[in-house]
C-alpha cells in the first residue's frame, strides 16, 4: 500500500500537467487562427480544475498505475482530458490550419518532455537528500507520460491528433473519406490495445525518444 501510494505521488502532477496542457495548447493555437470556441469556454486556462476529466485523467492513468504497482510490470500509462471544443469551420483557413491546432497538443508533450529531462539532470547532479530521489523520480515519470502522450497522439487515427494532422495533408477528396474514420477511431484504439499492437508501436518510438533526451542532456 505504501509503495502504491508513494507511486501514485509521483505520478500525480507530470499526469495532471502532461494531459491537461496537451487540451489548453490545442484551444490556444484554435484561437490563434481565428476559432474562439475555447477561449469562450474558458479552456484556455493553466488551471488543470477546467481540463481534468474525472476518469480519463484521475480513474484511468490511477487503475493503470495500481495495476503495475501491485503485478509489478509496467503498461502503457495514458489518460485524457475533456476535450478542447474546436470548431474547426470558424478558422481562418479550416484544412491548413487544423494541422497547426492538431499539432499543439504533441509539441506541448515534447516541450514538456524537454522539462522534465531539465529537471531529471540537475537533480542527477545535486548533493544527495530527502529530495533528491522523489524529484529524480518525478522527472523520469515527467519524461515517460509525456513521451507517451506524444508518441499516442500522432499515431494517424482520427480523432487523434495524428488522424487530423493526416486529414490536413491529405487531398481533398481523401482528407474527406479519412475523416469518415473518426467514429471508429476510439474502438480502433481499444483493439490495439488489449491485442498488443498498440505498444509494439509505440514502445520503440518512446524509448528512442527517451535515449535521445538522454544523449542531449548526459544521464
Amino acid at each position: 500500500m505504501d509503495s502504491l501510494i508513494s507511486t501514485l505521488a509521483i505520478w500525480a502532477l507530470p499526469v495532471v500537467l502532461a494531459i491537461t496542457l496537451h487540451e489548453a495548447a490545442h484551444g490556444y493555437v484554435a484561437r490563434h487562427f481565428g476559432d474562439p470556441t475555447a477561449h469562450l469556454a474558458g479552456r484556455i486556462t493553466l488551471n488543470p480544475l477546467r481540463h481534468i476529466d474525472p476518469v480519463g485523467t484521475i480513474l484511468v492513468p490511477a487503475g493503470i498505475l495500481a495495476l503495475s504497482s501491485l503485478a509489478g510490470a509496467g503498461g502503457i500509462l495514458f489518460g485524457w482530458a475533456k476535450p478542447v471544443p474546436v470548431n474547426f469551420s470558424r478558422l481562418r483557413n479550416p484544412k491548413a490550419d487544423m494541422l497547426w491546432v492538431a499539432a499543439a497538443g504533441p509539441f506541448v508533450n515534447f516541450v514538456m518532455a524537454i522539462g522534465w529531462a531539465v529537471l531529471f539532470r540537475i537533480a542527477a547532479s545535486a548533493e544527495p537528500g530527502a529530495y533528491t530521489l522523489p524529484m529524480l523520480k518525478m522527472a523520469d515519470a515527467g519524461i515517460q507520460i509525456n513521451a507517451v502522450l506524444m508518441a499516442l497522439n500522432l499515431l494517424p487515427i482520427p480523432p487523434l491528433d495524428g488522424g487530423r494532422i493526416a486529414v490536413s495533408l491529405l487531398p481533398d477528396r481523401l482528407a474527406w473519406q479519412y475523416a469518415r474514420l473518426e467514429p471508429y477511431g476510439f474502438p480502433i484504439l481499444l483493439v490495439l490495445l488489449f491485442t498488443g499492437v498498440l505498444g509494439t508501436l509505440l514502445w520503440p518510438l518512446i524509448a528512442g525518444f527517451r535515449y535521445l533526451l538522454s544523449l542531449v542532456f548526459g544521464f
